[in-house]
């Protein structure tokens, strides 16, 4: 009876290892204008550990991810993306953090497209 059990248990696990990716693709959306803030999002999204590839799309606003979902979820970067002033759709970014950018980097009050510009 203990290794039916037992056998039951190490099956459990490995399915809910395997749930989780080691190369998951996903996108999000990440306010931001230029190449500045290109350069910003994609730092703070790098610097979480469990993300391998990031690269935002100015025009399209869509954050490209690879992460390792062992290692990382989206909230976890979207923490790390508003905290450097970026908003997403579910978190906004603080003030404060906000008003860290560069001042062409201010993307809430102008919808102009600064991809240009530097």
């Amino acid at each position: 009876m203990k290794t039916v059990i037992l056998g039951i248990t190490l099956m459990m696990l490995t399915a809910v290892s395997f749930a989780q990716e080691k190369n998951k693709k996903m996108t999000m959306e990440v306010d931001g204008k230029c190449i500045m803030c290109k350069t910003r999002i994609e730092k703070a999204a790098l610097g979480v550990k469990g993300v391998k590839y990031a690269s935002w799309d100015i025009p399209s606003h869509q954050l490209s991810l690879i992460i390792d979902e062992r290692k990382t979820d989206p909230m976890k970067i979207k923490t790390a993306i508003v905290a450097v002033g970026h908003d997403t759709k579910e978190l906004k970014a603080t003030e404060e953090a906000y008003n860290s950018v560069h001042p062409c980097c201010k993307y809430r009050d102008d919808d102009t497209d600064d991809s240009h510009a530097h």
